[in-house]
């Protein structure tokens, strides 16, 4: 009997998306709580053969995998996980396997988090409950600026959603050409800081790396305009979140709106919680939903059986190496 782990199915939603009972000879334990304790992970994964990772929800270190004597395959959702030690399973002869993914969900939630913070709507809606009626005014995105930091696929389908929205679209990456804006129609932005002053809303769609950790900083912030948005829906370490803080309670930005955060979930006594910003509307927080959709999921754990019972049947597929 092979045992398996689901780890971090926070809506315990996993055994709905896929046909578990196929897979022969195995038994399967959902966990819908993350862990971040070392020794108590290692102790609650000590017992199972096959763990499936939920993305990066939960890392996995050398020191974590050279501990559980009985691993021999890792399934990770998506066709990449950064926060598995890739050499260190090869070292442990563990099998690591991965899936597809959709390619649209965060770009949709990124631009909902654009309307909602540029129309007041999660303030009128909040309103409602009290008996509120039409307590604020919006802002039309026609004829603003957006600010993308990346323009690689998801910030590419920013670029037509903006423009969809009758906006100018401007970009910025540490790596980004004249070139690759212009293949988009997006104006070519030469710094960080020329990025931030030219735009109304600015969101980032960058890959987490120690060159992006805290890219954004305090800089980078008091260089945005008045009455500009910040969206982040990539990774949260990306903007230093005391710089965040610190720069919205100066009023830049001026409104926020955040999926993404150094740690997750958010703990109940972060200083982001701050209940004045969320409540003036100025802060929006959403726990990590860019790629959380039932397409996604189904997708996900669909393939994560399939990846199994390739393996039990000698045939590994989409294998991830370092």
């Amino acid at each position: 009997m092979k045992r398996i782990a689901v780890l971090d199915d926070y809506a315990d939603v996993s055994r709905s998306m896929a046909d578990w009972s196929s897979l022969v000879d195995c038994e399967v334990t959902v966990f819908t709580d993350t862990v971040t304790d070392p020794r108590e992970l290692q102790q609650r994964l000590l017992p199972f053969d096959i763990i499936c990772l939920m993305r990066e929800r939960t890392p996995f270190p050398a020191s974590l995998i050279s501990s559980l004597p009985l691993l021999k395959l890792i399934v990770t959702s998506g066709p990449r996980n950064l926060s598995i030690d890739l050499e260190a399973a090869a070292a442990n002869n563990i099998l690591v396997c991965g899936t597809e993914s959709r390619k649209t969900t965060t770009s949709e939630l990124a631009t909902l988090m654009m309307l909602t913070l540029s129309r007041n709507l999660h303030l009128e809606v909040n309103a409602m409950q009290t008996s509120g009626w039409q307590t604020s005014l919006g802002r039309d995105l026609h004829g603003l600026s957006l600010g993308l930091i990346g323009l690689g696929k998801i910030g590419a389908q920013m670029a037509v959603l903006g423009k969809a929205f009758g906006m100018s679209v401007n970009a910025w990456s540490p790596n980004l050409s004249p070139d690759r804006c212009a293949e988009h129609d997006v104006q070519y932005q030469p710094s960080l800081p020329a990025l931030m002053s030219a735009s109304d809303v600015v969101s980032v769609h960058m890959v987490l790396s120690e060159r992006s950790t805290n890219l954004i900083d305090a800089a980078a912030f008091s260089a945005m305009r008045d009455r500009a948005i910040f969206i982040n829906t990539s990774r949260g370490p990306i903007a230093n979140e005391d710089d965040l803080l610190a720069g919205l309670k100066q009023g830049k930005p001026w409104k926020a709106g955040l999926d993404v955060y150094a740690q997750e979930p958010l703990p109940d006594d972060s200083p982001l919680r701050d209940k004045k910003l969320v409540d003036e509307g100025r802060l929006l927080l959403s726990p990590h939903l860019g790629y959380v959709t039932e397409q996604t999921w189904q997708i996900f754990y669909s393939q994560t059986v399939d990846a199994i019972a390739a393996w039990q049947a000698g045939n590994p597929i989409r294998v991830l190496s370092a």
